[in-house]
């Protein structure tokens, strides 16, 4: 990754995530810490669980993986254990999907813009604040506030646009 807005790229779909998994976690244990908050061994399993991948996983796709470690877990378990996630910046909700996935940059709070792959479903996380103050500008004139900015964009990524030519 070259962009610095960029907080994390499309991962082909071979990518060893392990590498990934083990800095998403190290990083929420730090913050947690930092601000004295609990990382209760679900939140960091479903943490772990939702870093599997580098694709959105739905709430009920996590309880499975819960119930499959031999867990006994229920949705409003899972959804509690998303909604700390979420509300602590180490998650994402990709609403157009009802989804979620891991934030490239927790450390600090953020306007995240998503590209999500139509075709492999990988989904790749910005940060722009040109974007955000430009849509902040211009929700301004009309009189809109904004309680929540987040965008997401559906197209497709190259490698799929790659394989999509040949």
């Amino acid at each position: 990754m070259t962009d610095k807005n960029v907080l994390s790229d499309f991962r082909p779909n071979d990518h060893n995530h392990e590498a990934c998994i083990a800095a998403a976690l190290e990083i929420a244990s730090a913050v947690c810490r930092e601000r004295e908050l609990r990382l209760t061994p679900l939140r960091r399993r479903v943490l772990e669980l939702v870093w599997q991948q580098h694709m959105p996983v739905g709430a009920y796709d996590l309880l499975d993986a819960l119930r499959g470690d031999g867990r006994r877990a229920d949705p409003p378990t899972v959804y509690r254990a998303l909604d700390f996630l979420v509300e602590n910046g180490f998650v994402h909700r990709i609403e157009s999907l009802n989804a979620y996935v891991g934030c490239g940059e927790p450390e600090h709070a953020h306007n995240g813009q998503f590209l999500i792959c139509g075709n492999c479903s990988r989904v790749a996380e910005m940060e722009d604040p040109a974007i955000s103050k430009l849509i902040r500008e211009k929700a301004n004139a009309l009189g809109f506030r904004i309680s929540q900015q987040t965008i997401e964009v559906t197209g497709l990524c190259g490698e799929c646009r790659e394989r999509a030519q040949t």
